[in-house]
């Protein structure tokens, strides 16, 4: 490789981090784990201190977090994921909440510094340009604002087209090394996400343009797709579970107003199948999350289907989706985008989808949200809500009529007591109330 870069170890790269420094790092499966590595092993040594790292979710390991690194590293996730969520907990880590859309302009803005970007890239092209590969979203905007951008060429890394493709001269020092990139494999849906997917599947609409999120909720939903006709994507992510609906013929982006023919996201997590296809696929544009994530280009889409989970729903369709109480547990994310964006879609369906219990059998639908939970889809801006029990449109509902609704959507074990915190609030006539669908 030739340019104006220097290619260097990672040892001596990572000697550009000076104590006090703010990092970006490329997040979720395209983590730069070598520089992270060794800027661990240099922080061990003594020679760091207060090294800020800011990064989306990351699907493996956070070294940098925890009370050994008191004092030598801190760091702020846009979206907490299970990598973190104890030491976020535990205050030796912290969350920066915003709408995912916003979150490039925290470096664009000037409003959070990034003195170093830590990426990771594919094999140059002919013209030397590399890409980001499967993690555009905020990245771009910090390869584009830090004073020293490092960058570690992986052959591994997918070549993928879009925001993320820039000239390897951009960068100043360069890191060869070759490592497969971390999958993360969702489990079998259960047959109640199956039931939920069923209900989602039956609200879209042949033409339509999804957003989906990862898991096997959004599995459940594409399984359910097979016989429909000409859907799109535009989403923040994609995972596996689009490949057999692409390859097939369901989602050709055909309907869309914006990037037709193409499906558009800013990260993918999932295989290296998920990888593999990503490679070089000219009808995959990885955009800035600027992008992907702005309610009033989603908006331009028609028939844009947005589905969203939730932690818990209260009767008046408050919906909790990034704490437990006071307990982070994720973050807002891009769900108020595109909530936001499909109701302003001609023709488009804002969906909170869920299984009425977690696992343990404790109800999501919950008469008040636990004290200290975020609202991250207000009431105001609820639409559909779907359950194993059905699916309704609260939008236009008054509250009795929502908290009658909800309740019909919540397991049945669970009915008699919202039924009674109903009452409680509302009054007795609420259990004369009869509402339709």
């Amino acid at each position: 490789m030739a340019g104006d870069y220097r290619v260097v170890s990672a040892e001596e790269a990572v000697q550009e981090v000076q104590p006090g420094d703010s990092i970006h790092l490329s997040s979720l499966a395209a983590v730069p784990r070598i520089l992270v590595d060794r800027l661990v092993e240099r922080g061990q040594s003594g020679a760091l201190r207060d090294v800020r790292l800011r990064h989306l979710n990351i699907v493996d390991t956070t070294p940098f977090s925890g009370p050994e690194y008191d004092g030598v590293f801190h760091s702020d996730s846009f979206f907490i994921g299970d990598s973190v969520r104890r030491f976020v907990a535990d205050g030796y880590a912290d969350y920066i909440p915003a709408p995912l859309h916003e979150t490039a302009r925290f470096y664009r803005d000037g409003i959070l510094p990034c003195d170093v970007a830590m990426i990771q890239v594919s094999k140059p092209d002919r013209r030397g340009r590399v890409s980001l590969g499967i993690s555009v979203d905020l990245t771009l905007a910090a390869v584009q604002s830090a004073r020293r951008v490092i960058a570690v060429v992986n052959p591994e890394m997918p070549y993928t087209y879009g925001d993320g493709v820039f000239p390897l001269e951009r960068c100043d020092l360069v890191v060869e090394h070759e490592s497969p990139l971390p999958e993360h494999r969702s489990g079998e849906p259960t047959a109640a996400e199956l039931a939920v997917g069923r209900h989602c599947a039956e609200l879209i609409e042949d033409g339509s343009c999804l957003q989906l999120g990862i898991g096997g909720l959004p599995n459940s939903i594409l399984r359910q797709l097979g016989n429909h006709r000409h859907l799109g994507i535009h989403s923040e992510m994609v995972s596996d579970g689009v490949i057999p609906l692409i390859e097939s013929g369901v989602i050709d982006n055909s309907c869309k107003k914006l990037d037709r023919g193409r499906t558009v996201v800013t990260f993918l997590m999932g295989s290296q199948r998920l990888y593999r296809f990503a490679h070089r696929n000219r009808a995959l544009r990885m955009k800035c999350v600027y992008y992907t994530n702005d309610p009033f280009v989603i908006a331009r889409q028609p028939k844009m289907v947005a589905i969203n989970s939730a932690l818990q729903v209260d009767l008046t369709g408050q919906v909790c989706a990034d704490s437990l109480g006071t307990r982070m547990y994720s973050g807002n994310g891009g769900q108020l985008d595109f909530i936001y964006g499909a109701s302003r879609s001609e023709g488009g369906k804002p969906i909170i989808a869920l299984t009425s219990r977690t696992n343990r059998g404790i109800s999501r639908i919950v008469p008040e949200l636990t004290p200290g939970a975020g609202v991250v889809t207000p009431r105001s801006h609820i639409h559909y809500l779907v359950t194993e029990f059905g699916a309704v449109n609260l939008f236009g509902r008054n509250l009795q009529e929502r908290a009658r609704l909800i309740i019909d959507l919540a397991h049945p074990e669970c009915r008699e007591e919202l039924e009674r915190a109903a009452v409680e609030r509302f009054g007795p006539r609420f259990l004369k109330l009869k509402v339709k669908p």
